[in-house]
């Protein structure tokens, strides 16, 4: 096994750990209960972890988790005249799709 990342939270943990396994990659979260003992512990030796359980999986896991914490941040304007910006595809407002150029 290798310890891939440590994640900010539980929450961002699992959305990386379900990402990588989505492509196909032997991914788990590992600590995700010592945020209890924060404080008899470092804190950082309490974040989540995520792991990869093959080596070989490591370059592909690095570039999977790299492309997620950089989402492109966009400002488009909706047919509806909400202005959207962020990473979001959809508008908030009527759920219209970013248009494509």
């Amino acid at each position: 096994m290798l310890r891939l990342q440590q994640a900010p939270n539980l929450a961002i943990a699992t959305l990386w750990a379900d990402a990588l396994i989505f492509e196909g990659i032997d991914a788990s979260v590992q600590r995700q209960y010592l945020s209890g003992v924060v404080g008899g512990m470092p804190p950082d030796q309490c974040l989540p972890e995520v792991w990869i359980q093959h080596d070989r999986q490591a370059a592909r896991a690095r570039e999977l988790l790299h492309a997620l914490q950089h989402v492109p941040q966009r400002l488009w304007q909706c047919a509806c005249g909400e202005l959207v910006e962020g990473g979001f595809e959809q508008c908030w407002n009527c759920a219209g799709l970013m248009p494509r150029e």
